[in-house]
C-alpha cells in the first residue's frame, strides 16, 4: 500500500519560503524533498542510514526455505518494503507459490496498515495489526494471545532490540526471522551528514524531519563522534524545529529531552502538513517598527515592502534583535553568539553589512555603550 502525499488544502508554492529543512530519510527521501521544495522551502539532505540488499540474495532464500518447511504458526509482517522485497526474492528463485501456500494458514500479524497492504499484495491475509505499530507491541500482542510452544517468524526491518526475540523465545518452541533488508551507514566520503549537523548547530537549519527511529540514533551517534551531541541536542530544543512522523519516531527524541512535532496520523503527507503547519505558525517572528512591519521567516525577512534574503551571521543577529522587541541587546551577547570569533570588530562589519542589506535607515538603532535594539 502506498502513502500517497496530497496537497494539503489552501497549498501556496510559497508556504515554506526562507526556510531551512533537513531530512534524514533515504528511502522515499525524494517524495518528502518534493514536496517540500514545491512549498517554497530549501532542503538539506543527509540520510543518516542508507537502506541496503544483501549482496547476496542466498541468506534470505536460505530462510525462506526454512519458513516454506516449517509452515509456521504466526508470522510478524513487520513492513510493506520488507514483505515485498521477500517475495521478490523468493520468486526469483522459483519459492514464490510454495511461500504463499506454506503461510496460506498462518496466523499473520502486521506492524501497520502499509505491512498490510504488503501481505494482501502477496496474495494472502493477516488476522490483525500492533496496536501502536511497532514490532515491540506485535510480540506483546503474541505473547498475551497465542498458546505458548509455537513456531513463529519473523520478517525483520534492519532495527530491533535482540531482546525482543528473545522474549518469543523464551515463550515459544522455534523462532525463524528473514531480514530482506538491512540498514547501513552512509560511506564515509559522504560528507552530508557532517554538513547537516553543522547546520543544525550553527542557525543553518529551521526544521528536521525524521521519518525512522534508527536515523535518529544514527544522527545522535554521528554526531557524538563529532564533538557535537550536545549542541545538536540545544539545537533542536530551541531554534531547530524537530519532526517525527508518529511516536515510535518520536521516542528517542523524547528520551534526549526534544519535544519533537509529529502528526495524529502516522504518514509521511501528514508530516508534511504539520511541518507547513507549525513553521508558518510558529516560527514566524513579526514586529511592527517605526518604520513599518517586519517579519522573519526562516532564512528570509520581509522588510520595507520588500523580501530580502539574510546570511547566516546577518540572520543570527537579525534574530536576537527581533526577539528582544525593541529593548537592547548587549553587544558582548551578540558578540559571543558569532561563529568562530569573539572580536567586537567582527560584530561591528556584520552590523554594517545587515543595515546595508536591509536598506532601512534607523531600523537597527546603535544605543551608545549598550548595544543594539530594534526601532519599535
Amino acid at each position: 500500500m502506498t502513502d500517497v502525499i496530497e496537497l494539503a488544502p489552501g497549498f501556496r508554492p510559497d508556504q515554506l519560503e526562507g526556510f531551512r529543512i533537513g531530512v534524514t530519510s533515504d528511502r522515499r527521501s525524494g517524495d518528502l524533498i518534493d514536496a517540500l521544495v514545491r512549498r517554497g522551502a530549501q532542503v538539506q539532505h543527509a540520510p543518516t542510514l542508507r537502506m541496503a540488499n544483501a549482496l547476496s540474495d542466498d541468506p534470505v532464500i536460505a530462510d525462506t526455505r526454512t519458513v516454506i518447511e516449517a509452515r509456521p504458526d504466526v508470522l510478524l509482517a513487520t513492513t510493506a518494503y520488507g514483505v515485498r522485497r521477500w517475495f521478490e526474492v523468493a520468486d526469483a528463485a522459483g519459492l514464490g507459490d510454495a511461500l504463499v501456500e506454506a503461510l496460506s494458514e498462518t496466523a499473520i500479524l502486521v506492524r501497520g496498515p502499509k505491512a498490510r497492504g504488503g501481505i494482501r499484495a502477496a496474495g494472502l491475509n493477516d488476522v490483525g495489526m500492533s496496536a501502536e505499530e511497532t514490532t515491540e507491541s506485535l510480540i506483546d500482542e503474541v505473547l498475551a494471545t497465542r498458546p505458548a510452544g509455537l513456531t513463529v517468524a519473523v520478517q525483520l526491518h534492519g532495527f530491533l532490540n535482540p531482546s525482543q526475540l528473545d522474549r518469543l523465545r523464551d515463550a515459544h518452541d522455534r523462532v525463524l526471522t528473514v531480514e530482506p533488508y538491512r540498514w547501513i551507514e552512509p560511506d564515509e566520503s559522504d560528507e552530508r551528514v557532517d554538513r547537516l549537523i553543522e547546520s543544525a548547530c550553527t542557525g543553518g537549519l529551521d526544521c528536521i524531519t525524521f521519518t525512522s527511529a534508527p536515523a535518529v540514533h544514527a544522527l545522535f551517534a554521528a554526531a557524538e563522534v563529532r564533538g557535537r551531541l550536545e549542541d545538536l541536542i540545544d539545537a533542536m530544543c530551541g531554534p531547530v524545529v524537530a519532526a517525527a512522523v508518529g511516536p515510535v519516531t518520536a521516542a528517542p527524541l523524547i528520551a534526549a529531552g526534544i519535544e519533537p512535532i509529529q502528526p495524529e496520523r502516522f504518514r509521511m503527507g501528514a508530516l508534511i502538513r504539520l511541518v507547513c503547519e507549525h513553521l508558518e505558525s510558529e516560527r514566524v517572528l513579526r514586529l511592527d517598527t517605526r518604520h513599518g512591519p517586519l517579519e522573519l521567516r526562516g532564512s528570509v525577512v520581509d522588510v520595507d515592502e520588500r523580501r530580502v534574503a539574510l546570511a547566516p551571521v546577518a540572520l543570527m543577529i537579525l534574530r536576537a534583535l527581533v526577539l528582544a522587541r525593541g529593548s537592547v541587546v548587549a553587544r558582548d551577547r551578540l558578540t559571543a553568539a558569532l561563529p568562530g570569533t569573539d572580536d567586537e570588530h567582527a560584530l561591528e562589519v556584520a552590523l554594517s553589512r545587515l543595515r546595508q542589506t536591509l536598506g532601512v535607515r534607523g531600523l537597527i538603532a546603535t544605543v551608545v555603550k549598550r548595544g543594539y535594539r530594534i526601532d519599535v
